[in-house]
């Protein structure tokens, strides 16, 4: 488990411009990406021009989150603490397909979650494409209680974890006929079936891998040729498309000091499609116990078929780790391991 970075408190007599809290959408502002874009006068001035609150900040940079830099934000004139995240800077090179732009679907996913369902997920207070003080989207929620469950031993809350996951696969889901990554950061148009989203997704992401370098052009055909071969398996899914988190991990699953789940955060990479993709990456999180899925109510399918696609959506999860190890991180030794994990997969389709 990460240490607790101690706290700071910063202060500034600059007074309030947009006072008033609760469920705002900040309008579009246009702004350029600074190199001291994360200052903390720029982030003091945010925080000022949101809340209205004129007085001090306690602002703790948390220990978790590996996309965003994360900040838990605390003033004697809050209500409640809030989390407040800033998105990367525009480097598209250093990103997955997916990622770019994806904090700007979290508002409507966490209004769906929270309306249509009893997951606890936080409330927005705020979001903004492209501030203009940092440059980068931002977005402003409440702090949910609980710690990250570095401990998976809590049967129970994993009970309810699996409950409150199918719930939303059941209710939250997309009009007829739209599979994909559907928000507004559009990575990918929307498909009319799962299998035609899947194609895509699978296409973009080895197209990642060929622009980091991260494999050969004899492996990348393969792979491709792979999914061409066993296409089939994935003309199975005649229902609307489920909300699916697909990052369901223990930083991202709070629970309290009992062993209760206190929320579920974190839902910027979701995907709209089949939640057999969901069980896999629950399977490769360590998530997929048996509490979990006595709470969740319904086994998956076990058929022939449905390996298949466990193995597809695996390596889905496993390749995307070549473009971060070698675009974010420069760590060629550690994307060729996941390189040799990725055929280790293929070779049991």
């Amino acid at each position: 488990m990460p240490g607790k970075v101690e706290p700071m408190i910063w202060h500034s007599s600059r007074s309030a411009v947009q006072p008033g809290r609760g469920a705002i959408i900040g309008e579009r502002k246009e702004g350029t990406l600074r190199a001291d874009g994360l200052g903390m006068n720029a982030l003091l001035g945010l925080l000022h021009d949101v809340t209205g609150i004129e007085g001090s900040f306690r602002i703790e940079r948390a220990p978790t989150g590996k996309f965003n830099e994360t900040f838990f934000v605390d003033s004697q004139e809050l209500d409640h603490p809030l989390v407040l995240r800033v998105a990367p800077a525009e480097d598209r090179a250093a990103m997955l397909f997916y990622e770019h732009r994806m904090m700007r679907q979290e508002p409507e996913i966490h209004q769906r979650v929270r309306a249509e369902t009893s997951m606890p997920i936080p409330e927005v207070a705020y979001f903004e494409e492209n501030n203009e003080r940092l440059g980068r989207d931002v977005i402003l929620m409440e702090r949910l209680p609980g710690e990250p469950s570095y401990r998976m031993d809590g049967s129970s809350m994993l009970t309810e974890l699996g409950a409150k996951l199918r719930e939303v696969h059941d209710v939250v889901v997309a009009e007829p006929g739209r599979y994909g990554y559907l928000g507004p950061h559009a990575p990918m148009a929307a498909q009319s079936t799962w299998l035609e989203a899947f194609v895509v997704m699978w296409h973009a992401l080895l197209d990642d891998i060929e622009r980091c370098r991260g494999a050969s052009q004899e492996e990348l055909t393969a792979w491709r040729r792979l999914l061409e071969e066993r296409v089939g398996c994935f003309d199975h899914y005649p229902g609307r498309a489920s909300l699916l988190h697909m990052d369901v991990w223990a930083e991202n699953i709070l629970s309290d000091e009992g062993g209760r789940l206190t929320g579920l955060v974190d839902w910027d990479r979701a995907v709209w499609g089949d939640p057999e993709i969901e069980f896999a990456v629950l399977d490769y999180c360590g998530v997929s116990t048996e509490s979990f899925w006595e709470g969740y109510g319904r086994r998956r399918p076990t058929d022939g078929d449905a390996q298949v696609r466990r193995n597809f959506y695996l390596l889905y999860e496993v390749l995307k780790y070549i473009v971060i190890r070698i675009a974010r991180d420069g760590d060629h030794a550690r994307a060729a391991r996941y390189r040799d994990m990725a055929w280790q997969l293929a070779n049991q389709i």
